[in-house]
């Protein structure tokens, strides 16, 4: 049986980092560091979204299906959740700054590569490249915060982490437009060589090596299969369920083996000397509450969000530029709420921000639950921006107090954990609601079909307008007339606001039991450890 970490107080080995120089001038100033990290993790943050908006593009020059499409997104985000854990502890080893040039680095090159590509095998391969250097790059960039600023000023410094992934990933899609409509798609992967060149740059004029003296000597490695393996499954099932369907044995398959996984990678923990992730971390109610509220709040944000991409291009009929321009409200509150959110949460503690955080999210999904297909932009702009308002607190809240719970040596980790929860709880809100609204869809279209005296369709033929009705496509056959292709648009937007209501009004449930979540958390406890480095 191994030793495991206190997680009650800061233990001698939790001072300033073994090995770091003073800083001198720039090198090492907290704020500074922060701006370099920012750059980073904007170029990650902004691929999330930005590469959607060039899938098509991508499609119709390289000749490729729509399953090598849907590749494009799943190979990434496949590499990047398995990784996230083991890559933060290969930063609490060897450094976190070395950790995060390399990811970086790498993201760039690997972005390069896929520019230069002439074939969709060579830019799926290298999309499962930059997911493995962005799980790099995204703990670094957390632990390189704790290590660097005292705690009464962490929260600050990630509140504006925050904002700059909020706005980027918001603002995705609008750069990802006008590089397609008026470059080509190459655009949208080399746009991030030139920022990854800055982010090295940055890094290596500006970024100290931050180590706790106690950090990890050793690898866990049968840990790291077995949590790779275990993490695998579980996103492999989430991914492919809509695919398979949720009563498939295929899916239950996969979610049953990642289950035996997951409890195998727990005794594994509990025996190795060295483990990946030590089971005493979970000790801490409210790093447990933490990573629990990130996931509930990803399902809720992401899942829900999903649907109103679909709702502003193909109910409205918006360009994917002008989709992402009324999602500025969002975006825009993310990025004054989130410092003012870390300054909050200094001053009062986490709990009442996160829990009026979740609050303003759940009304806000309901509020979206309202919306109908002649909705103006005034009234999906008050609802985006209190989705903004309430999403602030919580990105920075629940990171402060899964990071700010963990020991200073395993700050890598503790932001692989927050990383890896969000993007979990992403992938199963777009699961689980993207069920909700294919029942609801199935359930509804055949009699709303039939009460607008449209003609009969076969089984095939009804799978197929199911299918396209959930994304708010009008299954309109060429050659249609203009009289029953008016028709079947209403029915096909009518039922899918049907399906996206019952979604929304789901994901506010799941903020509401959020709510309740975020009252088990509590300022972080070993936050103090990392202060100390640099200067303020």
């Amino acid at each position: 049986m191994t030793s495991q970490t206190t997680l009650d107080k800061p233990g001698p080995g939790d001072g300033p980092p073994a090995g770091s120089a003073p800083a001198k001038g720039w090198r090492g100033h907290p704020w500074v560091t922060l701006v370099t990290v920012a750059v980073g993790v904007m170029m990650v943050a902004l691929d999330g979204t930005i590469v959607a908006i060039a899938n098509p593009a991508i499609q119709d020059d390289l000749d490729a299906s729509l399953a090598d499409v849907q590749w494009i997104t799943n190979a990434y985000f496949l590499a990047l959740a398995v990784a996230l854990i083991t890559a933060g502890k290969l930063g609490d080893r060897f450094g976190h700054r070395q950790t995060f040039l390399i990811g970086v680095a790498g993201f760039a090159v690997s972005s390069g590569v896929i520019g230069l590509s002439g074939g969709i095998a060579a830019v799926i391969v290298f999309r499962v490249f930059q997911g493995l250097f962005g799980a790099l790059l995204m703990p670094a960039a957390l632990g390189l915060l704790r290590a660097t600023f005292p705690a009464e000023k962490l929260n600050m410094a990630i509140g504006i982490w925050g904002m700059v992934i909020g706005a980027s990933t918001a603002g995705g899609p609008i750069l990802g437009g006008v590089l397609v409509e008026h470059v080509n798609w190459q655009s949208v992967f080399f746009i991030n060589v030139p920022v990854g060149i800055v982010a090295v740059v940055l890094g290596v004029m500006i970024l100290l090596d931050h180590r706790a003296e106690n950090a990890p000597r050793s690898f866990d490695i049968v840990g790291i299969v077995l949590l790779s393996a275990s993490m695998f499954a579980l996103v492999w099932a989430l991914i492919k369920a809509p695919e398979w369907g949720w009563g498939s044995g295929q899916t239950w398959l996969f979610v049953g083996g990642s289950v035996v996984g997951f409890a195998v990678f727990a005794l594994w923990q509990a025996r190795v000397r060295e483990p990946l992730i030590p089971l005493a971390m979970f000790r801490s109610a409210a790093l447990s509450a933490g990573v629990v509220l990130m996931v509930l709040m990803a399902i809720a944000f992401l899942g829900g969000l999903f649907f109103v991409t679909f709702y502003l291009q193909n109910v409205h009929g918006m360009s994917p530029v002008d989709a992402g321009l009324h999602l500025l409200p969002l975006t825009g509150m993310m990025i004054v709420a989130s410092p003012l959110a870390g300054a909050m949460i200094t001053k009062v503690g986490p709990r009442v921000p996160l829990a009026g955080g979740m609050v303003c999210t759940a009304v806000a999904m309901f509020g979206i639950s309202t919306l109908e297909t002649d909705t103006g932009s005034g009234l999906m702009s008050v609802w985006f921006a209190l989705l903004g308002l309430g999403l602030a607190p919580v990105m920075v809240g629940a990171t402060e107090v899964i990071v700010g719970n963990a020991p200073m040596e395993l700050s890598g980790v503790a932001g692989g954990l927050q990383q890896a929860a969000m993007q979990i709880g992403g992938s199963l809100g777009t699961a689980v609601l993207g069920a909700v609204m294919a029942s609801k869809v199935n359930s509804d279209l055949a009699g709303n079909w039939k009460d607008a005296g449209l003609p009969g369709l076969t089984p095939e033929q009804a799978d197929q307008a199911s299918e396209a009705v959930r994304v708010g496509v009008p299954p309109v056959a060429p050659g249609t007339p203009a009289e029953v292709a008016g028709k079947i648009t209403d029915v096909a937007h009518d039922t899918f606001i049907s399906g996206m209501s019952l979604a929304s009004l789901v994901a506010a449930g799941v903020a509401v039991v959020a709510v309740f979540v975020a009252f088990l958390t509590k300022r972080g406890e070993n936050a103090e450890a990392g202060a100390g480095v640099g200067h303020i």
